[in-house]
């Protein structure tokens, strides 16, 4: 859960802009408190769901893999299908209202702050990461993903999956809130090189999903 105590207040330049990590944190969890309710009306799009089914039956399944934890598990739909196909799940979000939205679908959902993982104090098979992480700011994004690392389990598989395909950060503010998400967006080529520093990256794709930009997934392992 994120509190005053918790929350390491990093103001940083990065490409021209400057990012208080307390406050775009803040503002993600008004955000997507305000809009958990529609959220949780709509299901996801197919292709969201084709990368689940891929990542599952050619990870997951094949090589027996136990545990999940989710990051980023808004209205929980993600885990409630790998629960249904036998996972043992944990969930997170940094927002109170998509957490309750998780727990009243039996989801073990916490609100809980992705930059102090190993603070859940448990190791997970694998871990899903759908459109979560591209609100990190740059600065901070090999921070966590160290402390992702710390939570897999030798042998262990991390999907990530971020729009992107150019390096580019911005604040970006919708018509229907007022409340600003910060987005970074990365080149194919730098965030493989962000990504391979720290886990072996087994796949790697860049497709066209309709968007104004790409959207990059990538499947890895842990090194240990």
């Amino acid at each position: 859960m994120i509190s005053e105590e918790s929350i390491n207040i990093n103001t940083v330049k990065s490409g021209g802009l400057f990012m208080d990590t307390k406050l775009i944190k803040l503002n993600l969890q008004k955000f997507y408190n305000q809009e958990a309710s529609l959220r949780n009306a709509n299901s996801k799009e197919e292709w969201k769901k084709n990368q689940r089914d891929y990542f599952y039956n050619n990870y997951i399944k094949a090589e027996n893999k136990r545990s999940l934890l989710e990051i980023g598990a808004g209205t929980g739909e993600d885990s409630q299908f790998f629960m249904k196909c036998g996972l043992r799940v944990t969930a997170v979000d940094l927002s109170s209202e998509m957490v309750k939205i998780c727990s009243k679908k039996s989801v073990e959902a916490y609100e809980w702050d992705f930059y102090n993982i190993a603070a859940l104090n448990r190791k997970f098979d694998c871990i899903w990461s759908m459109n979560s992480l591209l609100h990190v700011p740059k600065p901070d994004l090999s921070h966590v993903l160290n402390e992702i690392d710390s939570v897999l389990n030798e042998n262990g598989l991390f999907y990530m999956g971020v729009y992107g395909g150019i390096d580019t950060e911005s604040n970006y503010i919708n018509e229907v809130s007022d409340v600003p998400r910060y987005f970074s967006y990365y080149s194919e080529y730098k965030l493989k090189e962000i990504l391979g520093g720290i886990f072996e990256i087994i796949e790697f794709k860049q497709m066209d999903v309709g968007r104004n930009t790409d959207f990059q997934a990538a499947i890895m392992r842990t090194r240990k």
